[in-house]
């Protein structure tokens, strides 16, 4: 018998640790390839982590809660080494290298310093748990071990999380007494709770990790960003009439379903590109114009929780291309099967309501974005058009578009003239063009 180690993987090049939640699996239990070990958690996804070798789990090597980084060993299976020898080489490795090798169990002390001073941080001494990302803020911000152990941590069993850690930076730099570090971070991060009034016929219901990562992002983007809303109501009927006539041959073609959502996602690439400024991030003091045109796309999964996958250089693509990464990305969500990486890097985003029944929204923008565009339903109803002859009533189709934008960057000539423009380009769409 031979024992391999089972890695951390790679999901992505902008992930550099995850977070482990669940073993789905525990010591003497046999193992296919390929079968699902545990759970991890990333800032972007929750995902499975599939075995690369068959055989028995003979040792966990990180708990559950614990933050891994990628490449670092996480268990030891035991596998039948001449199995392996006519597949794959095998790593034959002690156990204790093993359990060297995985990291937080022990860091060594590091020294740091800035503008002359120097601390050691020897995290053995302490009975708190600091990932990674901690440590290497805590390092970078020159916060000695002491300093860390007084601040007071809001994560699972008073764990000091990074939002904990920059927001006691930020504090101390803008002059925030730190002596009294726990008065002053709940404070300004946790507002006073109201007490809720709980019936005997109450049910309390636990948030889930993605609830509560939602819950704190939609926090910070209205803390951070002062949000102002436009609406514009567009006549869609060409493109209702258009894509019922192109529907049917599109499936048959491309293999795919053709929905509005390439179309509007067409419309909000060209608009971006005739507003540059709208693709705008905000970074301290200075705004970073980016280049390329990433457009995200808010899915909703199956437990009702929103994810947001990205749509690169969506400027790039024509209605079918788009028809086909909407319906992967779509389909892939449900799934919950969407790397981390297909999660980052969007520069705007795009959210259809009109999937819910509603008409028209008020979105919350993705930080560090500075605009997003809600679709409303799309609606018959009742309008007056011009004809040679004079206007006429007739029935025509239409939708509102909800344009909430960052008001310290966006003013409200730019972000109305925007959503005004992806309208106009729904208006004109050209009905004798190919799908």
């Amino acid at each position: 018998m031979a024992q391999v180690q089972l890695i951390m993987p790679k999901m992505g090049e902008s992930i550099t640790e995850a977070t482990i939640l669940h073993w789905l699996k525990k010591p003497g239990d046999k193992i296919e390839l390929e079968e699902s070990v545990l759970e991890v958690a990333t800032d972007k996804v929750d995902t499975e982590v599939p075995s690369t070798h068959a055989g028995v789990l003979k040792e966990l090597l990180a708990k559950e809660g614990e933050v891994v980084k990628v490449g670092s060993a996480i268990a030891i299976l035991t596998t039948d080494a001449e199995e392996k020898v006519s597949t794959a080489p095998v790593i034959d490795k002690p156990v204790s290298e093993a359990k060297a090798a995985t990291p937080t169990i022990a860091v060594a002390p590091v020294s740091s310093s800035t503008n002359g001073a120097s601390h050691i941080n020897d995290y053995k001494e302490s009975n708190r748990f600091y990932s990674p990302l901690v440590k290497n803020i805590a390092k970078e911000e020159n916060i000695a071990i002491a300093e860390l152990e007084t601040i007071e941590g809001t994560g699972a069993e008073g764990r000091l999380t990074k939002k904990d850690l920059l927001t006691y930076v930020e504090n101390r730099k803008l002059g925030v007494a730190v002596k009294s570090v726990q008065h002053s971070v709940s404070v300004s991060s946790s507002p006073t709770r109201i007490p809720v009034s709980i019936s005997g016929g109450d049910e309390i219901i636990e948030m889930d990790r993605m609830r509560k990562m939602i819950a704190e992002r939609m926090l910070d983007s209205k803390r951070i960003s002062p949000h102002v809303t436009s609406f514009v109501e567009a006549d869609v009927t060409n493109i209702v009439f258009w894509r019922n006539k192109m529907k049917n041959e599109f499936q048959k073609r491309e293999g795919d379903a053709l929905t509005f959502t390439p179309i509007f996602i067409e419309a909000v690439a060209l608009a971006i590109k005739d507003y540059p400024m709208i693709n705008i991030q905000v970074d301290g003091d200075k705004i970073i114009k980016q280049k390329d045109i990433n457009i995200g796309m808010a899915v909703a999964l199956p437990s009702g929780n929103l994810i947001v996958p990205v749509i690169r250089q969506a400027d790039q693509y024509n209605i079918a291309g788009l028809a086909k990464i909407v319906n992967d990305f779509a389909k892939r969500a449900r799934e919950n099967k969407l790397k981390p990486d297909e999660l980052a890097g969007g520069t705007f985003t795009v959210s259809n309501v009109g999937s819910f029944g509603n008409v028209m929204g008020t979105p919350i923008i993705m930080q560090p974005q500075v605009a997003i565009l809600a679709l409303g339903a799309v609606q018959k109803k009742p309008s007056v058009i011009e004809t040679p002859y004079g206007d006429a009533i007739a029935i025509r189709h239409k939708m509102f578009l909800s344009h909430s934008y960052d008001h310290r960057v966006v003013d409200g000539s730019l972000g109305g003239s925007f959503v005004r423009r992806v309208a106009d380009y729904l208006e004109r769409f050209d009905t004798n063009r190919l799908a």
